[in-house]
């Protein structure tokens, strides 16, 4: 039945799902997956990042829940090694109004937990779920799951890259006014090296506008990074330098998961990189953005933070529909 007129990704759905061709059981399109997986900004074109950008404001303009939708029939594997609020919750809601069901996994839930391989789980889940959600510790963790899944595999963050937070974040400027993402200029105020600037870094490189990186000196993206991005990307240990005249001022927490052995002497190290009154002087009119949870009058002061509030909560809300954005285009609605 699976035939040479079909391509690898094709014969590797169908094998999963035969029922495909059945009329009586849900019927799953053959010309599938025009973006397979999402595992990285860095695997993105400029006109995929546009596509769901665009697609996440339709999405938002015609929020409802459709029994019918897309992912009637679906199944999707939300597995989780690391704790989360708005991924978890965007992503359960977001796969229910679309139609399908979602089974939560957490580390000891599965046999990951007690060591097994990543590529047998993904080979036993790939027969059962219809799509992945996963947010763990290992980039490698999650394209290996692709690789031996052969189902839709969508990182909801690794140590390396948080994509979808970066797509939610780009639409969120669009929808405040920035229509053209190629022309904005970002400041990311914070850790240079964490998951979040590095999608920065990534979507800097791929969709043309400018990157501002103030880090202490030693929290800097790896040179490496940078060069083999390309594109306007600037790094300062001044984080006033990285603000001055900025459409966006962006920060995250100094402490990310993995790392809280080091919150005392991080805690000195990122004195002066906070954004307050004062940086945001330098760029008066700029959108001021956290991806959350927020530490207030660390990397954020209090004031500022609720001066911005609701660009920071749309923010969060956007992670919904950004998401269900690129659910629908990987099933190929």
């Amino acid at each position: 039945m699976l035939g040479k007129d079909f391509s690898s990704v094709e014969r590797v759905f169908l094998s999963n799902f035969p029922c495909a061709f059945s009329p009586h059981l849900v019927a799953y399109p053959l010309a599938i997956f025009p973006m397979k997986n999402l595992l990285s900004i860095q695997s993105l074109d400029a006109q995929t990042i546009n596509r769901i950008v665009a697609l996440a404001k339709d999405v938002k303009a015609q929020r409802c829940f459709d029994p019918q939708g897309p992912l009637k029939g679906q199944c999707w594997a939300l597995m989780f090694s690391k704790s989360s609020t708005r991924t978890r919750m965007s992503f359960e809601v977001g796969i229910r109004e679309l139609g399908g069901s979602v089974m939560f996994l957490a580390a000891d839930d599965i046999q990951l937990g007690r060591g097994e391989p990543i590529k047998d789980t993904a080979r036993v889940m790939g027969r059962m779920a219809h799509g992945a959600v996963i947010r763990t510790f290992a980039q490698s963790d999650v394209e290996d799951f692709a690789a031996y899944s052969g189902i839709p595999t969508i990182n909801a963050l690794t140590d390396d890259e948080h994509p979808c937070q970066i797509l939610s974040d780009l639409f969120t400027i669009t929808e405040s006014g920035f229509v053209d993402i190629s022309k904005i200029k970002v400041a990311f105020i914070g850790d240079g090296d964490c998951n979040v600037a590095r999608s920065w870094i990534w979507a800097a490189a791929r969709c043309g506008f400018e990157l501002r990186i103030a880090s202490p000196s030693g929290f800097l993206p790896p040179a490496e990074l940078v060069k083999e991005a390309g594109g306007k990307i600037l790094l300062a240990t001044d984080p006033r330098e990285a603000a001055d005249g900025v459409d966006v001022l962006y920060t995250d927490v100094w402490v990310s998961m993995g790392k809280e052995s080091e919150t005392a002497a991080r805690m000195e190290q990122f004195k002066g990189f906070q954004i307050n009154d004062s940086l945001c002087a330098l760029a008066p009119d700029a959108l001021v953005m956290h991806c959350l949870p927020a530490y207030r009058e660390k990397e954020i002061s209090e004031k500022t933070f609720e001066e911005h509030a609701d660009t920071i909560f749309r923010q969060a809300e956007n992670r919904l529909h950004a998401q269900k954005a690129v659910l629908k285009l990987i099933i190929g609605e």
